[in-house]
């Protein structure tokens, strides 16, 4: 008599075993035979679509960069506040203001802010710029300087894009 060593219950199925399980999760399994009869197919297909991208990917680029030449067009009307240093980045001008630190940005426009705050150390060389919404968040970023005379500079430069552009948002 023989006797098989291990488990006679057949594997469990499902979505905590095989995610394929869901459908949409994972694209679908074929068999191998089925691969061997629509390979053939699958290729051309897979050149045609190849050929047809590029040529929407690079229309849409070329939109993206008009579009993106007509905002940088509107935006150098008016008074325009730029701070950086190798990490940070923080540029107010008619479309609002922009922070970037390292990889993260973020984009305010002026109707989403509550208030712009500056802080300027009793020593050092951060200057700090904080953005408040309305729904009582905070976005501080701080921007070395390259010496503490230029604090006093930066400070002006901002009141100037912030009475251009702030009062006229909440006046209306």
């Amino acid at each position: 008599m023989e006797q098989r060593i291990g488990s006679s219950s057949q594997p469990l199925e499902g979505a905590g075993f095989d995610p394929a399980f869901v459908p949409g999760l994972t694209a679908p399994v074929a068999d191998s035979s089925e691969k061997t009869d629509k390979s053939s197919d699958s290729e051309a297909e897979a050149a045609a679509e190849t050929e047809a991208e590029p040529e929407a990917v690079v229309e849409e680029s070329e939109n993206e960069d008009e579009n993106e030449d007509e905002d940088e067009d509107v935006a150098e009307d008016g008074p325009v506040f730029e701070a950086a240093d190798r990490r940070a980045r923080i540029v107010a001008d008619r479309r609002g203001v922009r922070l970037a630190l390292d990889d993260q940005e973020c984009e305010f426009r002026w109707d989403e802010i509550g208030a712009v705050e500056t802080e300027t150390p009793r020593f050092g060389k951060r200057f700090t710029v904080t953005v408040h919404t309305p729904d009582r968040r905070w976005y501080p970023i701080e921007i070395e300087a390259p010496a503490r005379s230029v604090f006093g500079e930066w400070e002006s430069q901002l009141d100037k894009v912030l009475d251009a552009y702030f009062e006229e948002e909440e006046s209306a």
